[in-house]
């Protein structure tokens, strides 16, 4: 197998799994020295009651908890990471603590960046590698498994006021631990374990099809496809089947650890994050509308690459060409994600098709179409788009 000539693979952040061990959370906080700490959430988790035991932890701990913020929004925002960081600064926070999913985790990657360094989040650091040092101690609790956040060095923030999706990206963002608890992602809904659950097989298989693929990212990948496609289901039925619930979690960190390997990694991201900007539409639920799509555009130019992912979902593929396996694993992945009941297209999911132009334009200005491993000039995404809002 070809290598790139070169590329960068990030692991500095530890990871603990474990049932019911969010709790836990006030030793880690303490090892990495914090004093002073905020919890950052939403009001979905705090009414779960899924942030009790972290605070209650903390609060017997040598850290102080001086704040607990929970009106982070469905979709991270900039002006909610200025106003967090204006808070942190004023009660002189030194670590935090996210609880949450993929906008919960981002959220305070974002306020983070400005307690550590300052300046502002627009004009100064979006982009990669631009963050100069490390920032303040971060401790990232996921709830859902999808996003894999909490392992990746990437966040990307909305920013309401141009309906765009800005992405940051640095080491600096892997947040410092990162506690891997499946009991408290068993309060997922069947609807959102779907949505979130093809986030993390669309980070996976894209990643893994990507112009920008690694080794380290192809292993990860791989065996995040194979533990989704395997749990994902049982999940779906049972939301209180423990096992399937870990599984999924620790799939969606491998993805996202993977993701940070490969950092541009297609136009299904590209196209979603488009979506999210301008529409109500879920990310989860935006990939799984585009990346059946996605993945019958890119066919013919990455055989060789969903024909290595037949094995992770089973397919023998013994007798079979190349492409023959490639087009057994799309149709695979298809009648998996359609098994869950999301929407099919954008227009089901309620999108208005006057808005094809503009998302085209988006996403043709996303980072993460140039790992598209087919060329994806503006006419053909926004024909893509327009088959998906028939």
């Amino acid at each position: 197998m070809p290598l790139r000539e070169y590329y960068e693979f990030y692991s500095p952040g530890k990871t603990i799994y474990g049932a019911n061990i969010a709790s836990e959370v006030a030793q880690e906080a303490e090892q990495l020295g914090g004093t002073t700490a905020m919890i950052i959430t939403d009001k979905g988790v705090l009414d779960a009651g899924l942030v009790e035991d972290v605070k209650n932890g903390i609060e017997k701990s040598s850290v102080e908890l001086v704040e607990v913020y929970s009106d982070v929004p469905v979709n991270s925002e900039v002006e909610v990471c200025s106003e967090i960081a204006e808070i942190g600064k004023e009660k002189n926070v030194d670590i935090l603590v996210s609880i949450g999913g993929g906008s919960v985790i981002d959220t305070a990657k974002g306020a983070n960046i400005l307690l550590g360094v300052g300046g502002d989040l627009l004009e100064d650091w979006q982009g990669t590698n631009l963050i100069p040092q490390p920032l303040k101690k971060h401790i990232a609790i996921p709830t859902t498994a999808g996003t894999g956040a909490e392992a990746s060095l990437g966040a990307v923030i909305k920013h309401s006021p141009t309906n765009q999706k800005i992405s940051f990206n640095s080491p600096y963002l892997i947040p410092d631990v990162a506690i891997l608890d499946p009991s408290m992602t068993i309060s997922m809904p069947p609807s959102l374990t779907a949505a979130t659950g093809i986030d993390a097989l669309t980070h996976a298989i894209e990643s893994f099809s990507s112009l920008e693929h690694a080794v380290h990212s192809d292993a990860l990948s791989f065996y995040a496809v194979k533990l989704i496609y395997e749990n994902l289901p049982m999940a779906f039925e049972n939301g209180e089947n423990i096992e399937a619930r870990a599984n999924m979690l620790i799939a969606s960190n491998l993805a996202g650890s993977a993701i940070s390997t490969t950092l541009s990694i297609g136009a299904c991201h590209a196209m979603a994050h488009a979506v999210g900007g301008l529409t109500t539409v879920s990310h989860g639920v935006a990939n799984a509308i585009i990346l059946p799509a996605v993945m019958e555009f890119n066919i013919d130019y990455c055989s060789d690459r969903y024909a290595e992912l037949a094995f992770a979902v089973g397919i023998e593929t013994s007798g079979m060409s190349q492409a023959d396996a490639a087009r057994a694993f799309l149709e695979k992945i298809k009648d998996f994600i359609w098994s869950f009941g999301l929407p099919k297209t954008l227009k089901e999911a309620g999108v208005d098709p006057s808005l094809a132009e503009e998302m085209a334009d988006a996403a043709m200005g996303d980072a993460q179409i140039y790992g598209n491993p087919r060329e994806a000039d503006y006419e053909l995404i926004l024909e893509l788009f327009r088959s998906l809002l028939k």
